[in-house]
């Protein structure tokens, strides 16, 4: 039934019949009555069938939603393919009855005919909101996002339970049900690229712009709110000053001074509950719409595709020698005239007909070419709600950089990870069970918005452990920490900082090349020799230098 049509025909020219692709005419003759003889009176039994099936085309559509309703988020794999199979049936009905347009019985039955938005679209802003936000943990190894088992920082979901619905109303019969439901249970653990995909195609562009919009007031209200006030409260708490000590204390020193120095963000009791668990949702809400751009484009360069052959976009032929190209480019164009679509309008329909092919053929053409990036606006609005001074902190008193001070929200961050890079014991849970990769997300995005990623790469403290132990390769234990298995949790979670820093700088380097074209250069003197310090004891800024030059 929907196997490529040229393909059966080759097929059958071969002898290969498709025994199983029988004409329905038991249902074509029945369909097609329209004057059956019934104790005296003439029925149109196509109206009639036309009417109930319409009814029960408007209740399938009803009952599939509301499963989805019932359901959490991982059913929108289940719900696209009970409409599409509705389609389908819909469409191989139409060719004898007069059934309503299916669009419109799909925007009915979502309740989206005067409503902006519908049920499928509510539904998955609320399963964002209450499940998959504060509860799913992302792996980026597979790159799916899984249910948090063990412990919950939120109030169990209660969902009320799907009312009873026959066979025929969901895939036709209790044996296809079955069937369908062993092979859609496969999507019910996860949340991947399968459901990305389809709520893409469930949601459209107004849907998804709905969403995003209405996540980033959470993420607004998120940031200024209790990460802020987490923020200033672990601020008070840092050192001063915290240096990074020289290799010749070897790294079991290095980790003792780090403790001992961090020891009030250690033990900072809401650290690995609270606030992890407020940065899991904010990473976990720039996953989502990184993962959603991404499939987006695929639909889109698959739209471009399928467009192409109806927009004069032809590949290149192959040529052998002797052979000129654009002969046969012109064949293949001469070959496909009748599918192009404009200049077949502008010949054969209206003015406004041929205006609209136009504006379609541009809307297709240049969707893709003019670079747009939701994941970029996405971006630019979350640096927009770093705006509070805790996130930068002073200025450096040296006019350049801090480098031992803790007033940036990078070192903050160091410790942060600091903590969670010190191993557990074996019955304890690790912050990637927990909260998963998108803790790591949230504190890289910040850092990259705030321009602070180089600072924290040279200046972090885990790194600096990292690098000592590499040199002097010593395996001890500090303070009931390993080192060893320290280092190698700092060295794991140095390759996802990297992984995710070079996704960020990939989409902020669109937006700004205009300010990287324009280099700051910013000369200093050369360093002075300690003995001639007491000559040289003031300093001064490069542009300052010539006005404090004695005459």
């Amino acid at each position: 039934m929907l196997l490529d049509k040229r393909f059966r025909v080759e097929c059958m020219a071969m002898g290969t019949y498709f025994l199983s692709y029988p004409r329905a005419n038991r249902y074509e003759t029945l369909l097609r009555q329209r004057h059956v003889q019934l104790l005296g009176r003439s029925i149109d039994l196509n109206k009639l069938i036309t009417q109930r099936i319409n009814a029960d085309m408007h209740k399938s559509l009803d009952l599939a939603i509301s499963k989805f309703e019932h359901g959490d988020i991982t059913g929108v794999v289940e719900l696209e393919g009970l409409l599409e199979v509705n389609r389908l049936c819909h469409k191989l009905l139409s060719k004898l009855l007069g059934l309503d347009d299916y669009d419109a019985m799909l925007h009915e039955a979502n309740h989206n005919v005067l409503a902006p938005y519908g049920r499928i679209t509510l539904h998955i802003f609320w399963e964002l909101n209450y499940d998959f936000l504060p509860n799913y943990c992302y792996n980026g190894a597979t790159n799916r996002f899984i249910k948090c088992r063990g412990i919950m920082f939120t109030q169990q979901i209660h969902r009320e339970k799907l009312p009873p619905m026959t066979h025929t109303y969901s895939w036709g019969s209790k044996q296809l049900n079955l069937a369908y439901y062993s092979i859609y249970g496969q999507y019910t653990g996860f949340v991947g690229s399968y459901h990305f995909r389809a709520m893409c195609r469930l949601l459209g562009y107004q849907g998804i712009a709905v969403v995003m919009e209405e996540l980033l007031k959470i993420v607004a209200s998120l940031i200024q709110g209790s990460l802020l006030q987490f923020t200033k409260t672990l601020m008070d708490a840092m050192p001063k000053l915290c240096k990074l000590p020289r290799y010749d204390y070897g790294s079991p020193g290095v980790l003792g001074y780090y403790h001992a120095q961090l020891n009030d963000i250690v033990q900072y009791p809401d650290a690995k509950t609270e606030l992890f668990h407020n940065f899991r949702e904010l990473g976990n809400t720039i996953l989502f719409c990184l993962l959603m751009e991404q499939a987006l484009s695929q639909e889109e360069v698959c739209d471009l595709l399928h467009a192409a052959p109806f927009q004069n976009i032809l590949p290149r032929p192959f040529c052998k020698e002797g052979e000129k190209p654009e002969t046969k480019q012109k064949r293949l164009e001469q070959k496909y005239a009748s599918l192009q679509i404009v200049s077949n309008i502008d010949k054969l329909g209206t003015a406004k007909q041929a205006m609209i092919a136009r504006e379609g053929d541009l809307l297709t053409r240049e969707r893709l070419c003019c670079g747009l990036s939701i994941f970029e606006v996405v971006l630019s609005r979350l640096r927009g709600f770093l705006d509070d001074p805790v996130w930068v902190g002073p200025p450096p008193t040296n006019g350049v950089i801090n480098i031992d001070e803790c007033t940036e929200f990078h070192r903050l961050w160091s410790a942060l990870q600091f903590v969670y890079c010190i191993p557990v014991g074996d019955t304890e849970f690790t912050v990637e069970e927990l909260f998963g990769e998108g803790l790591n997300w949230a504190g890289c995005t910040m850092i990259v918005l705030l321009g602070q990623q180089r600072r924290f790469e040279a200046l972090d403290f885990c790194y600096h452990i990292l690098r000592v132990q590499r040199v002097d390769g010593r395996d001890e234990n500090v303070k009931g920490i390993h080192l060893k298995r320290m280092v190698d949790r700092i060295r794991r979670f140095q390759v996802v900082n990297s992984q995710i820093f070079a996704t960020l700088n990939k989409y902020l380097g669109s937006s700004d090349a205009d300010a990287a074209s324009v280099e700051h250069v910013r000369c200093f003197p050369p360093p002075i020799h300690p003995s001639l310090a007491q000559q040289h004891g003031h300093y001064y800024r490069p542009e300052n230098m010539m006005n404090n030059i004695p005459h």
